[in-house]
Order: C-alpha cells, then sequence, then structure tokens
C-alpha cells in the first residue's frame, strides 16, 4: 500500500508539473517604480510636505517599517507573498538584476509598444502617435485558430485604441470611458457603464479610474471567457505626476489586491485553473536619483528607463526573486508573452528574443 501511495503521489505531482499554459492575463500599472516595489515606500518622498498630502502619519501607519521586505510587503502583499513563492520577480538592480526600455524615450505610448509588439520604432517619440503601424503579440494571436475572437484588452487610458490598433487587429479595446456589453449589456455591465459614466473625472475623458478598468475587465473573464486578456491599469503614473504619494502608494497596493483577486477567481474556475499565467510589469520608470523628480519620466530623468515585471504561471519554475546578474529589456516581453503560450512571434518588423530565463 506504502508503494502505491507514493506512486500515486509521484504521478500526481508529474501531471502538475506537466501542466502547459493554455491562457494567460498580462497586466500593467503605469510607470511604478521599481524602488518602491522592492525596498516599499519611501521615508524621503513621504516626509517631503510638498508629496505627503499633508498626512505623512497615515503613510507611515499603512506603509512603513523598518526592515525593508517587511515594507514592501505591506505594499504588495500579494506579490511578496504568492507571487514570490510561487513564480518570478525580474528587476531588483541591487542585486545586479536589471531590466530596462529599450526605447530611447521613456514614457507611455513608446512603452507600452515596446512590449506589444517586441520592437523600438523609434518614430513613435509622443503620447499622441497615429494608431500603431507595427503589428502586436495580442494581434498576432488573435490569428491563430485556437485564439480567434479569444483576445481582449481593458485600459484606462485612452490611447490603447492607437497603442494597440483596435481598428486594424479587430481586438476589443475597452479604454477609457468605452461602454462595455455592446446593444445588450448585462445587468452588472450596464451598471459599470453607468458608474464609469457619471464618476469623477481628474482626468477628463482621456483615462478613466481604474476601478472602472478592473471590474469591466472582470466581468469579462467571468461571461466571455478570453484565453488572452491584456488589463492596463494609469494610477500610479496620474497621481505620480500629481506629486501625490499617499495616493500613488494607495493605487499600488489597490492593484496588488486586484492581482490576488484575478488569481483568486482564475484559480477558482475549471477553464483557468493550473492552466492559465499571470504576467506583470510597466511602461517605464520614474526618478529617484533626485528624489524630486520621482514624478516625471522621460530620457532627460536619470533612472527613468528602468522597469520590473513578474510572471507566475503552470509550465515555468518557481524562482522567486531573480537575483542573477543581467541585463533583460522590455522588447524581449512581447516574445516571451507569445512562447509562454506556445506560439512564435512573427511580424513584418524585427521581433526581440523572449527571456529564455523565464524557462529554465
Amino acid at each position: 500500500m506504502r508503494i502505491l501511495f507514493i506512486l500515486f503521489l509521484s504521478i500526481e505531482c508529474l501531471h502538475v508539473f506537466s501542466q502547459k499554459t493554455e491562457n494567460i492575463i498580462i497586466v500593467t500599472t503605469d510607470g511604478l517604480r521599481w524602488q518602491d516595489v522592492f525596498r516599499g515606500m519611501d521615508s524621503a518622498i513621504a516626509n517631503n510636505p510638498k508629496f505627503n498630502q499633508e498626512d505623512s502619519g497615515y503613510i507611515f501607519k499603512e506603509y512603513w517599517a523598518d526592515n525593508e521586505n517587511d515594507r514592501r510587503k505591506k505594499l504588495m502583499p500579494f506579490l511578496w507573498t504568492k507571487i514570490v513563492s510561487s513564480g518570478q520577480v525580474y528587476g531588483n538592480r541591487r542585486l545586479g538584476n536589471k531590466v530596462d526600455n529599450a526605447n530611447p524615450y521613456w514614457f507611455s505610448y513608446p512603452g507600452y509598444s515596446e512590449i506589444m509588439t517586441g520592437f523600438v520604432d523609434t518614430s513613435i517619440n509622443s503620447n499622441a502617435h497615429p494608431p500603431n503601424p507595427n503589428t502586436t503579440v495580442l494581434e498576432f494571436l488573435n490569428k491563430r485558430p485556437s485564439l480567434k475572437g479569444r483576445v481582449a484588452a481593458f485600459g484606462a487610458w485612452n490611447a490603447f485604441d492607437r497603442i494597440l490598433n483596435e481598428q486594424r487587429s479587430g481586438i476589443p479595446v475597452i479604454s477609457a470611458f468605452d461602454s462595455i456589453g455592446g446593444k445588450r449589456p448585462s445587468a452588472n455591465e450596464k451598471l459599470i457603464n453607468a458608474l464609469r459614466k457619471e464618476s469623477y473625472k481628474p482626468w477628463l475623458d482621456a483615462e478613466c479610474l481604474d476601478v472602472f478598468t478592473h471590474f469591466g475587465a472582470m466581468e469579462w473573464l467571468k461571461t466571455k471567457k478570453p484565453k488572452v486578456l491584456y488589463i492596463a491599469y494609469g494610477e500610479t503614473d496620474e497621481w505620480a505626476h500629481s506629486g501625490m504619494y499617499r495616493s500613488y502608494l494607495d493605487a499600488t497596493r489597490q492593484v496588488d489586491a486586484w492581482l490576488k483577486q484575478l488569481w483568486s477567481y482564475i484559480q477558482s474556475d475549471p477553464q483557468y485553473r493550473n492552466k492559465t499565467t499571470l504576467f506583470i510589469t510597466v511602461d517605464h520608470g520614474r526618478g529617484d536619483l533626485v528624489k524630486e523628480e520621482w514624478t516625471s519620466h522621460n530620457n532627460k530623468i536619470v533612472g527613468a528607463n528602468e522597469i520590473w515585471f513578474a510572471v507566475m504561471g503552470p509550465s515555468l519554475p518557481a524562482k522567486g526573486e531573480v537575483n542573477t546578474t543581467g541585463l533583460i529589456f522590455q522588447q524581449q516581453f512581447a516574445q516571451t508573452l507569445a512562447k509562454i503560450l506556445g506560439f512564435t512571434f512573427k511580424a513584418d518588423h524585427p521581433i526581440a528574443p523572449e527571456v529564455s530565463s523565464v524557462f529554465k
């Protein structure tokens, strides 16, 4: 009986290990600094009256701990418990593990284009750039017979229609104040649409609050059952530009809570459970060398090219916080996403190779 029991456990372990990724959820949170992700809140910024919204007491109560590992866990508890134990986290430059923009601009449209196309197009040098002329990995995946019509994107910023070239690609891109549900929205979709329409609009029509992007994406996930879903949150960047460190930290912790919610749903649903990979990253970094530059990012701000990413899925080894010395570029993400699903991303433009360390 003991031999049979051991054999049974071995077969079960082999089955779990051999699970392949059939679905992928890609999440970006705009401009979230690697410094805050890996070190937790920055006391120098929190103590500065220009940035603490006259509430440094709240910031320290919610996010401060003497130990750096405790601080980062208070800020992003899901990342530093579940993802670090079951996945891979890259970009702690203090360990020599570096992740950078390859594009020379270090702001949003070029960064998102680099993530999605695997290619640095230097003509994309403005957030007002027209629809992306390059093929994204989402467009490529949507053309695979097994994924056709099962790819969707949700973004808080209205530029995602152009970044992902919604018109050409045929992928539904629900951005900013777009409604969901088409001509026959469900009760939940009607509620989300109404709340979004009547909500506070700090960035006018260009960008909605992340809560509407998140719940719209969750409703799509539950009802449409996509195999590839992209969710792009924006508040981490907007509150940083406003110099509102408390709100920036709160937005960061909220994104982490939504990652936990996404993963909990994934693991509760038969289509997704043990068959789905979660990939999280950012479009650019921000200043830190000069503390007052934490609000900004462009190629004049030292360190604004420094980014990070994390990944967790059934077909990938659990490596934790990666401490190997090396440099990974953002343009490598697109091919990595395709390879996770078992495809090789091809397009009319060059595509950087995948991050090989993710797979071994």
